[in-house]
């Protein structure tokens, strides 16, 4: 299999070809979009990570927006995820995670003393389970309630993100109709006894239908298991983005 390479642009650079096949691949594993949402969406990011093999092909990506906000008094900012996709025929390949962690390292280093959180929607256990791989402590979680500091946080980011769509009781993004879900063929059972899979389960149980947990993290060095460290790390000596 060929090798895997990521690149950073900003999505607006994006050409209409290339815009087609980002959208060819995540329609190949997720329903309830169009090309015209799926462009609106892509097109108020701020960057998109692109993996892609020798030839140029792509085979995943990932995009983010820098949320800038106020905590407290005090500057602060949140990198907000869109939709995640990767070839299956790549799944378990950590390229493009770690290259996501070296750029949210760059992002750090653009305001290195404000702090800096991973504002994360989730439909799909897979990507819940990313947050235990990369951080220590992140919220919602099975092992401790939320604090109410960081409850209210999320509550704000959220509200201020979805509006009317956000429920602060169970702390989901519901839509009249699915925005993006992940396709039943895709979705892995075999997986779903695992502890985090099954929290995330019990905390949206109606996930396949497009709805979304909120979740939060903060992206500092003393938070970041050893894998995101590393790329953490990588893109801090590497400097501002």
């Amino acid at each position: 299999m060929n090798k895997l390479t990521t690149r950073t642009l900003a999505p607006q650079t994006l050409s209409a070809q290339q815009t087609a096949a980002l959208y060819a691949l995540y329609g190949r594993y997720y329903g309830g979009t169009t090309p015209e949402l799926f462009r609106r969406d892509l097109g108020e990011k701020d960057h998109i990570l692109l993996l892609e093999d020798t030839d140029g092909q792509i085979r995943g990506f990932t995009p983010l927006k820098t949320i800038p906000f106020t905590d407290n008094g005090r500057a602060a900012r949140a990198v907000f995820s869109g939709d995640t996709v990767i070839d299956h025929r790549y799944w378990g390949e950590q390229t493009l995670p770690l290259a996501w962690c070296a750029l949210a390292g760059r992002l750090k280093a653009q305001m290195p003393d404000a702090p800096l959180y991973w504002l994360l929607i989730v439909k799909g256990d897979r990507t819940y389970r990313y947050l235990n791989v990369f951080s220590k402590t992140y919220y919602p979680n099975r092992r401790h309630p939320t604090p109410p500091d960081v409850q209210e946080l999320i509550d704000r980011l959220a509200a201020d993100r979805f509006g009317a769509h956000y429920h602060a009781e169970s702390g989901l993004v519901r839509y009249p109709q699915s925005q993006g879900h992940l396709k039943s063929e895709w979705l892995n059972e075999k997986t779903a006894a695992h502890p985090e899979a099954a929290y995330f389960r019990r905390r949206n149980p109606r996930h396949a239908e497009g709805e979304e947990l909120v979740c939060l993290t903060l992206l500092e060095t003393d938070n970041l298991r050893s894998f995101a460290l590393r790329g953490f790390l990588d893109g801090l000596a590497q400097g501002a983005l």
